[in-house]
């Protein structure tokens, strides 16, 4: 496949993760003209689009879109925040945006596993939950991502084949 990388070797099986256990990721510098632009293509309001006009709103000055925000905080957990073998592969989740992200902000991500849930139907993954906090430069959260995330789990030939079963029982990881 072009352009497909290779699993890092330090990428993270589901037996690597424990409830408690934090990452953090690298920086990102918003800027205007990406405000702008990203709201130009995907959210075309004028909260995002021009300063002026947005100081009339709820916002009171031009405010990143949280779409974009979250495609941020993505592309930091992918580069630098959160290791998991196969990728950051979501199954649900729910997101808030506290505060909104503004020009000049310098974004960085703060997760932490809350839950492990090892699959019994599926013996070569598993599923954990892990809360995202995207924070600016003073620390203030501007986007919680509460996500499902399904990891694959370090397997022997016996284990990984293994037949599925009807049910998909969970068995929680303790922390």
């Amino acid at each position: 496949m072009v352009g497909a990388s290779k699993p890092a070797s330090n990428a993270l099986f589901l037996e690597d993760l424990q409830v408690g256990q934090r990452f953090s990721s690298g920086f990102h510098t918003i800027d205007e003209a990406q405000i702008k632009a990203f709201a130009a293509q995907f959210d075309p309001q004028p909260f995002h689009l021009d300063g002026e006009a947005a100081k009339a709103t709820l916002f009171s000055g031009l405010a990143a879109s949280g779409w974009h925000t979250a495609a941020i905080t993505m592309k930091l957990l992918v580069e630098s925040g959160l290791p998991l073998r196969g990728g950051i592969i979501g199954a649900g989740g729910e997101i808030s945006w506290p505060k909104p992200t503004r020009p000049g902000d310098v974004l960085a991500v703060f997760s932490e596993i809350e839950e492990v849930t090892p699959s019994r139907s599926r013996p070569d993954r598993g599923m954990i939950r892990v809360r995202s906090e995207t924070r600016n430069q003073h620390s203030e959260i501007v986007q919680i991502l509460v996500a499902k995330l399904v990891v694959p789990r370090r397997s022997d030939i016996t284990l990984a084949r293994a037949s599925p079963t009807s049910s998909d029982a969970v068995v929680h990881a303790q922390g």
